[in-house]
């Protein structure tokens, strides 16, 4: 193809997208790696029920889950990164090829303790990327009635960490009445939800996890050489 029309593009980085080089490399054959995270300290914290749950389908799935317990963990910026727990979810962040996210809402928004967590991840290591092509499931417990505005704000956040982001979530209100006194959640179709939304973690990691590279390798970066990458997003100032 000549780029006779495009000539602000340089044709010795110009790429075509095809079929054959997204299919090009071959399936890993080790089980998925997948990391979840929830949003509350609560010694009975539903968003941590929540998420064990979903680790259980995970795992019933196939999956190799482990999930980040966010006691102990700094506000973002309030110690070193060199912090054990900030060490600790950052090396969580590499290992994973996949999240999940819960949070409570409170307030109508996600918690300060999720946050803080994915603040702590950072967009960039160096030019590594630790959350860049990995797929993300959000979902959120709610007091009172069903919301969806944690889940809408992690999907912003998703974006934000360049991750994919599976169309299904999970939502479940009232959830003080959702889980018996053994901490299990009960039979309801807010189950079969978050049964749906981990069924489709899987299928889209499955998917991605061996092309995440071609897929978000882009035009404008191939310009770039790493240095020059690393200088530009941990710049000081802009």
């Amino acid at each position: 193809m000549k780029l006779t029309e495009t000539p602000n593009i340089n044709p010795d980085l110009f790429q075509t997208p095809t079929a054959e080089k997204v299919l090009a490399t071959a399936p890993s054959d080790h089980a998925p790696r997948i990391l979840l995270m929830y949003g509350s300290l609560r010694e009975r914290s539903f968003s941590r029920l929540a998420v064990e749950e979903a680790a259980r389908l995970l795992n019933a799935m196939g999956a190799e889950t482990r999930t980040f317990n966010p006691r102990g963990l700094p506000l973002a910026d309030a110690e070193d990164a060199s912090h054990p727990k900030v060490q600790e979810l950052r090396d969580l962040a590499q290992w994973a090829e996949g999240m999940v996210w819960c949070s409570p809402e409170r307030h109508g928004a996600m918690t300060g303790i999720m946050k803080t967590q994915i603040d702590w991840i950072p967009l960039s290591m160096g030019a590594v990327r630790p959350t860049q092509g990995k797929t993300l499931a959000v979902m959120q417990v709610c007091g009172g009635s069903q919301s969806f505005n944690a889940v809408n704000q992690l999907r912003v956040l998703g974006r934000w960490m360049r991750m994919v982001t599976i169309p299904n979530q999970s939502s479940v209100p009232k959830a003080y009445m959702e889980f018996d006194d053994d901490d299990r959640m009960k039979p309801s179709p807010y189950y079969d939800r978050i049964m749906d939304v981990m069924e489709e973690l899987m299928k889209f990691t499955l998917l991605i996890r061996d092309r995440s590279d071609y897929l978000t390798d882009r035009y404008s970066e191939r310009k770039e050489s790493a240095e020059e990458l690393s200088k530009r997003v941990n710049q000081r100032s802009i």
